[in-house]
């Protein structure tokens, strides 16, 4: 009896171990469940325990950066166009009073090219006696044997030798040469239709066709001609030649010479 029983390598396990070995391993499956369970949501929390909200908030941010952007640029826009406006109207006023600089400059230089005119004008006009300081020694319409008409047709001037003559007023000369009982004389005509003689003279200093200003020297003092001592023979008359005389010394004073 004892050859017929089992030895214990090829015994069955019994049933008490098969279920112990059964609820180890179950309870090792549950306590890997559970682990797993317990370590699991560790590692999904990052996908899928994050909410929403975030991505939200992002796109919210990014919407309002892209209006700050918008914005700044209007603002930057506005201040460039405002810059550009008022450099143009700084232009623009410049431009203004250079125009108001070149026409104020264009009116003064017309006013004093009219000053000028105007002095050349009266200057044109002026008259001045026939030897500066000089005074009359012999006048007009005086009588004697001396003057072929039996009176003087002009006024004698003191003058030494060698003074100055001067012209009377503007005008062209007509005559510059010897003219007899004259002798070395100048003849003047003027604007208003006058003429002025300067005889007895020692020396010429223009020439027919030569205009002269008023107070020009024309030539010097002296005794040419009919004269008996050096003087300044003058007539103003109405035609170049003689027998046309006024009174000198009237014609002057009409035309402001104090003699």
């Amino acid at each position: 009896m004892a050859l017929t029983r089992a030895t214990g390598r090829h015994r069955r396990p019994a049933r008490t171990r098969r279920v112990r070995t059964h609820l180890t391993g179950a309870a090792g499956l549950a306590t890997a469940g559970v682990v797993g369970t317990l370590a699991a949501p560790a590692v999904a929390v990052p996908r899928a325990a994050v909410p929403a909200e975030p991505a939200a908030v992002s796109a919210e941010s990014a919407a309002e950066q892209r209006t700050g952007l918008a914005t700044a640029l209007s603002v930057r826009t506005e201040l460039a166009e405002a810059l550009g406006a008022q450099a143009e109207t700084q232009r623009t006023a410049a431009a203004e009073a250079e125009t108001r600089r070149r026409a104020a400059a264009a009116r003064a230089e017309r006013r004093e090219r009219a000053a000028r005119a105007a002095e050349r004008r009266a200057a044109l006009r002026r008259h001045v006696a026939p030897v500066a300081g000089s005074y009359v020694s012999t006048p007009y319409g005086a009588g004697g044997g001396m003057w072929s008409s039996g009176t003087h047709t002009g006024v004698d001037f003191h003058a030494a030798a060698g003074t100055r003559v001067r012209a009377v007023a503007a005008g062209e000369v007509v005559e510059a040469g010897w003219s007899g009982a004259y002798g070395l004389n100048v003849v003047i005509r003027h604007r208003d239709g006058r003429y002025t003689q300067y005889g007895h003279l020692s020396s010429l200093a223009v020439a027919a066709g030569r205009t002269v200003a008023p107070g020009e020297g024309i030539g010097r003092a002296g005794s040419t001609g009919n004269s008996t001592g050096p003087h300044l023979h003058f007539e103003v008359r109405t035609a170049p030649g003689y027998g046309s005389d006024v009174d000198p010394l009237s014609y002057l004073r009409r035309h402001g010479v104090r003699i």
